[in-house]
């Protein structure tokens, strides 16, 4: 089943999450990076990232994105 689904009809739905899966630990590390926070929170959020890109991206735009420094 999992074979068929990969390379059968399914194959544009598994490319755009696999893409997905990528692109979201890039965009949460490039947005930590070019916002400042309070403390050691931008090394914290890098280091979340790194060690856990899906869950730590998730957990950024829910979560950490509300901590940011307005400028």
């Amino acid at each position: 089943m999992t074979f068929l689904f990969l390379f059968g009809g399914g194959i544009i739905i598994t490319l755009l999450v696999i893409l997905f899966i990528f692109l979201l630990p890039l965009l949460a590390l490039i947005s930590v990076l070019m916002n400042d926070f309070p403390g050691n929170e931008k090394v914290i959020w890098v280091l979340i990232i790194i060690f856990l890109p899906f869950l730590g991206s998730l957990l950024y735009f829910l979560i950490g994105r509300g901590n940011r420094i307005s400028r």
